[in-house]
């Protein structure tokens, strides 16, 4: 199992009731993958889920990206504006 740490921004944060989390996830698990997960334990994220946007140790990850060993992940919700 590998352990990372989950930065939550914005409504993200509002939503989860939480800005940061801890989770075990096995090896080889991917951003969407995670994301399906965070949603599972807090369904209030689901409306959001497709448009969140992640990072992994301060980098853009894209949904099929592989989670490091210990990786720092931080989600941002969807940008709008005019």
């Amino acid at each position: 199992m590998n352990k990372v740490k989950i930065y939550l921004f914005a409504t993200l944060r509002d939503y989860a009731g939480a800005k940061t989390l801890e989770m075990e996830i096995p090896a080889g698990m991917t951003v969407a993958g995670l994301k399906a997960r965070l949603v599972n334990a807090y369904p209030k994220l689901a409306p959001v889920q497709e448009a969140m946007i992640a990072a992994i140790n301060r980098e853009y990850a894209a949904d099929e990206q592989i989670l490091p060993l210990d990786a720092e992940i931080a989600f941002f919700p969807p940008v709008s504006g005019g």
